[in-house]
């Protein structure tokens, strides 16, 4: 059996079994097993079930990802955001579009603290939504900007989904990553920020100021703010500090994280053995799906390669683009196309392996690919039908705001997040500058 047809009966086992609302985890490693037998090869399962545990299991830099959503679960118990919120969104209340910006900028801070999506979107529209709502925003506008402000975690380091591309891309440090992804996720909050400013401009109904009667002394704000935000920022400072300047590495940087996070909860008042139990009973089971995820895509990415299927494909793609431009645009294309059906992690361990010795093959830095194709990822939770932060918003938001209401709000910041992409194609500075200056 030729490598396209297994190709094909491969990718269609899976689309039928993701349709059919199967795990993404058991889909591919199903569809591997399937797959190796339908190619008359079923011996292939044996050198792919060492693969995973004699080389992706073996992989320490994983170990990064429990660390890292502890340490999330732990600066959520504290309650450093809740306050912070409340400070900046009184001290912008006299702002048009205040309390819209106050999201985007605790948003940022959020994801270099947690990068945990879900909760950055539920803390976000559990402090924020209803206020907003309450002062008259649009709900188009107020769902869509805390939707797409939470899922700056993915991008802005220390963020999982960079710890696991750095794991598949071969000569691609975390640290690496981290450096190039940070400039392109501050951009990405700041035109977030630059929307809502021109909205509230040019439509000030959609994003009013705050009632006079709400606002209280702008110095006991500015003091509740600055001693609200040193907890965050030593946080920041402890993890991407020690991990840019080459002081510890991205396991050990997480460690710190995870205990900087503890020792904020506890000095906060805020410890409890219900709550610690929690948060490491929450980070076993996150850390269990993304590593079944990992699991299943690593055998069906091994069956895939082993059976002809992955040199079919790439092919394909050289016949369809025969330069790197055009290529580099198509393999974006796909990404895009995916993220409406596939979450982040199964789109990275399914495409990289077809992905990067393509773009190592045209000559383009792997580096600057990688940190374009976390932007475009940004998209895989905003694109109907299967967004996650779509459903994070519906299972927060009161029921007078429409599901329509939601997916229309998240459209213009699709748009934004592909104006981004367009920006890094056109200026590489912006993902290699950081990282040449650090690690050159």
């Amino acid at each position: 059996m030729s490598g396209e047809t297994i190709g094909l009966i491969m990718a269609g086992m899976l689309v039928v079994g993701l349709f059919m609302g199967h795990p993404l985890a058991f889909v591919l490693g199903g569809t591997a097993v399937l797959g190796a037998f339908i190619a008359g090869k079923p011996m292939v399962l044996g050198i792919v079930i060492n693969r995973i545990f004699g080389d992706v299991l073996d992989n320490y830099v994983l170990i990064a990802i429990p660390l890292f959503v502890l340490m999330a679960r732990f600066l959520s118990d504290s309650g450093v955001t809740d306050r912070m919120f409340e400070a900046l969104r009184h001290l912008m209340a006299r702002v048009t579009g205040g309390l819209g910006l106050a999201v985007v900028f605790i948003s940022i801070l959020l994801a270099a603290t947690t990068g945990i999506i879900g909760a950055s979107i539920t803390v976000m529209g559990m402090m924020a939504l209803r206020p907003m709502l309450q002062y008259g925003y649009d709900k188009r506008l107020a769902t869509g900007l805390i939707a797409a402000s939470g899922c700056l975690g993915i991008l802005i380091p220390p963020s999982i989904m960079l710890i696991l591309m750095s794991s598949y891309a071969p000569g691609l440090s975390v640290g690496q990553l981290f450096a190039g992804a940070m400039v392109p996720g501050i951009c990405l909050g700041l035109m977030y920020a630059i929307y809502i400013a021109a909205i509230a401009w040019l439509k000030p109904e959609w994003a009013p100021p705050v009632r006079e009667e709400e606002q209280i002394s702008r110095s006991a704000m500015w003091r509740m703010l600055i001693v609200e935000a040193v907890p965050p920022l030593v946080l920041i400072l402890g993890i991407l500090g020690s991990l840019l300047a080459g002081i510890a590495t991205a396991t050990e940087a997480s460690a710190i994280g995870a205990v900087l996070a503890l020792l904020i909860v506890i000095l906060r008042g805020r410890f409890e053995f219900s709550t610690f139990y929690s948060a490491l009973l929450e980070t076993g089971r996150t850390s269990a799906m993304i590593l079944f995820i990992v699991v299943g895509a690593t055998a069906f990415t091994g069956v895939f390669n082993i059976t002809g299927g992955l040199r079919a494909t790439q092919d394909l793609m050289r016949g369809l683009a025969d330069d790197p431009f055009t290529l580099t645009l198509l393999m974006l294309a796909v990404v895009f196309v995916l993220g409406m059906f596939l979450d982040w992690t199964g789109i990275v361990l399914l495409s990289f392996p077809i992905f990067l010795p393509l773009v190592n093959e045209m000559g383009v830095d792997p580096l600057w690919f990688v940190v374009l194709m976390a932007v475009v990822l940004q998209t895989s939770f905003l694109s109907p039908p299967f967004g996650y932060a779509l459903f994070y918003m519906r299972a927060i938001a009161p029921p007078d705001v429409a599901t329509g209401d939601i997916i229309r709000g998240v459209l213009p910041f699709i748009v934004l997040i592909i104006l981004m992409c367009i920006l890094i194609i056109a200026v590489p500075g912006l993902v290699t500058w950081l990282p040449a200056t650090l690690y050159n």
